[in-house]
């Protein structure tokens, strides 16, 4: 079974991860001079790809923080729709889940 300690520490580091990579793909985003048409349309799809990964992490970064935040509160580990305890078999696939199982769907 793991701890609340443990799952914090969990999701802080996958924070730190997460905004280590916001940081590459902003730098990756910027780094663009290319003056040759060809090199811009790839790199345009390129970015469009690294944009979506920005949006999806930044999403993760706000459902870590609410659960840091619950985890402050005394209130992690219970569904936040209905209060009932959330699965640890849940939490350990979605560590940052707000909701059990049966209010997901």
């Amino acid at each position: 079974m793991t701890t609340i300690a443990a799952r914090k520490a969990q999701l802080e580091a996958r924070l730190d991860d997460l905004r280590g990579r916001l940081r590459s793909i902003e730098a990756e985003l910027q780094g663009h001079d290319t003056a040759d048409w060809e090199d811009r349309a790839t790199e345009s799809e390129e970015d469009e790809v690294l944009e979506g990964m920005g949006v999806s992490g930044a999403q993760e970064i706000r459902k870590i923080l609410a659960a840091l935040e619950r985890i402050e509160a005394g209130e992690y580990g219970y569904c936040t729709k209905c209060g009932a305890e959330i699965a640890p078999e849940r939490l350990d696939v979605l560590p940052f889940t707000p909701f059990c199982r049966n209010c997901a769907v």
